[in-house]
């Protein structure tokens, strides 16, 4: 009987903890975000400064909803990783072949 207990409050502690971590990764993304348009209501910075200041800002977001709000992190989801790192290589190859072709 009390093997069931410590499992189950293992598993509470556990669910507590992911749940703060997601707590502060909403609050981080959320705060990215008023970052973000911040930087482009104010016009506070130079255009070539701004641009990769937001895709930075966007990158990270894309990486906290994988990682986080979509479990990446947890086992059993290989597959579906996978799959997604997959297109996420297709996507720069064919970003990277359209800028190539432009260039010339």
């Amino acid at each position: 009987m009390t093997d069931n207990t410590n499992i189950n409050s293992f598993q509470k502690q556990k669910n507590k903890e992911e749940m703060k971590k997601q707590l502060i990764t909403f609050a981080l993304m959320i705060g990215f975000t008023i970052i973000a348009f911040a930087i482009v209501a104010t016009e506070a910075m130079d255009k070539m400064f701004a641009i990769p200041l937001l895709l930075i800002l966007a990158v990270v977001q894309v990486a906290f909803q994988f990682y986080y709000f979509m479990h990446m992190k947890d086992k059993g989801h290989e597959f579906p990783s996978m799959m997604i790192y997959g297109g996420i290589w297709a996507a720069i190859l064919t970003v990277a072949a359209l800028v190539a072709i432009v260039w010339w």
